[in-house]
C-alpha cells in the first residue's frame, strides 16, 4: 500500500512556545486555492498522499445526500459530524435512524463515550455505559444505512467497500477529487477511508464549499444545501467548545477536521486551504488554516485574532498562561 508524506516533503506550520522559548515544532504540507480555485500557495509537496480521515465526511455526506437521504438542516449537518456525542447530538442521529426504520444495533461503528466532558460525566454518574450513537461518527454511519435504504440496499454489510453505497460514496469521492484514490484503507469508525493527494481533497473541498443552492447540476446544488446546513448550526458538525464549531461560528468558515493532524476549511469568498500535520497532531491546525486564509486576505485579521482566542492554544505553567501554539508563519 502506498503512503504518507515522508519529512523531506513537509515544512514547519506551527511551533509551540513555553516562556519565549520553542519546545516543539509541528511540520506538515499545506495548500490554499484562490477562489476562482488556481493555487495561491503551497507549503511542501501537496501531491504527496494522505488518508483524509474525518475530513472526508464533508463528501461522503454529499455522496449520500445525492443518492436521495432525505436530510435537510440539523440532520446534513450530523451525517457531515464528527461530534461530541451530547445528548442533542444524539437526539438527531437517532432520528436519521428513524427514517431508516433502523436501530442503534444497526450501526456499524464501535460504543464509545462522549467526547464532551460534560455529558460523559453525567454518563458516569448515572451508571452508563458506551454506546455505538455516541460514537463521534454514528451520524455519518446512519446516513449510510438511511442511503441503502432509500435505495433498495440490504443495509448489512454496509461497511464493506464492495456495498453499493460504498461504491457511490467513492465514485463521487474519485469525481470530486479529480484522480482516482491511490489506496483503501479502514477508518477508525470501520467505514473505507480512501488515500489521495492532499490537492485533491483541496480541490473536493474546494468545489463544495463554492457551490451553490441554485446550481443547474444536482451535485452542487447538494453541496451547496450541505454547507448551508453546517453553517446555520454549526454546533452539529462538532460540538460545543470544539474546534471546528468554534470557527465556524465565530468567522463563518466552513470547516472540518481529521484525526492525525488533517483539517480542510473554506473561506466566505471561497478561499479554500487543506493541510496534513506530519506528526498527526491536530492542536495547531485550526489555527493554521484560518492564518494561511488570512494571511491571502479571505479573512480579516482581527477575527482571526477573536478566533484564536477561543481556541485552546494557551500553554500553561503554575496555572498561568506562559506561552501559545501558533502558526510558524
Amino acid at each position: 500500500m502506498p503512503q504518507t508524506f515522508a519529512a523531506a516533503d513537509a515544512v514547519e506550520l506551527a511551533v509551540v512556545e513555553r516562556s519565549g522559548f520553542v519546545e516543539s515544532r509541528h511540520a506538515g504540507i499545506a495548500i490554499v486555492l484562490a477562489a476562482d480555485g488556481t493555487i495561491a500557495e503551497k507549503f511542501g509537496d501537496p501531491s504527496a498522499l494522505i488518508l483524509p480521515r474525518s475530513s472526508l465526511k464533508p463528501l461522503q455526506a454529499l455522496a449520500c445526500l445525492s443518492a436521495g437521504a432525505p436530510l435537510e438542516g440539523e440532520r446534513l449537518g450530523l451525517a457531515t459530524a464528527s461530534h461530541s456525542g451530547t445528548d442533542r447530538h444524539v437526539a438527531v442521529v437517532r432520528e436519521i435512524l428513524a427514517l431508516a426504520e433502523l436501530g442503534e444495533d444497526d450501526l456499524g461503528c464501535p460504543a464509545a463515550w462522549p467526547s464532551d466532558t460534560a455529558t460523559r460525566d453525567e454518563l458516569v454518574r448515572e451508571l452508563g455505559q458506551p454506546a455505538r450513537v455516541r460514537m463521534n461518527c454514528s451520524g455519518k454511519h446512519a446516513t449510510m444505512l438511511l442511503t441503502s435504504v432509500v435505495n433498495g440496499w440490504d443495509p448489512t454489510g454496509y461497511l464493506s467497500p464492495e456495498h453499493p453505497v460504498q461504491l457511490l460514496i467513492r465514485e463521487t469521492i474519485e469525481r470530486l477529487i479529480g484522480e482516482k484514490v491511490a489506496a483503501t484503507a479502514v477508518d477508525g469508525c470501520g467505514a473505507p477511508v480512501y488515500a489521495m493527494t492532499l490537492f485533491g481533497l483541496a480541490r473536493a473541498i474546494h468545489r463544495i464549499g463554492n457551490s451553490s443552492t441554485t446550481s443547474p447540476f444536482a451535485l452542487h446544488r447538494s453541496a451547496g444545501t450541505l454547507v448551508e446546513a453546517v453553517r446555520a448550526a454549526p454546533w452539529t458538525i462538532d460540538g460545543p467548545g470544539r474546534a471546528d464549531t468554534i470557527a465556524i461560528e465565530r468567522i463563518g468558515v466552513f470547516a472540518k477536521g481529521g484525526a492525525e493532524g488533517v483539517i480542510v476549511m473554506v473561506a466566505p469568498d471561497g478561499t479554500t486551504v487543506a493541510l496534513k500535520m506530519l506528526d498527526g497532531s491536530g492542536r495547531a491546525a485550526t489555527a493554521v488554516a484560518l492564518r494561511l486564509l488570512e494571511r491571502h486576505g479571505a479573512l480579516a485579521s482581527a477575527d482571526v485574532a477573536d478566533t484564536f482566542s477561543k481556541l485552546p492554544l494557551a500553554v500553561s505553567g503554575g496555572g498561568q498562561d506562559v506561552g501559545a501554539i501558533r502558526p510558524a508563519f
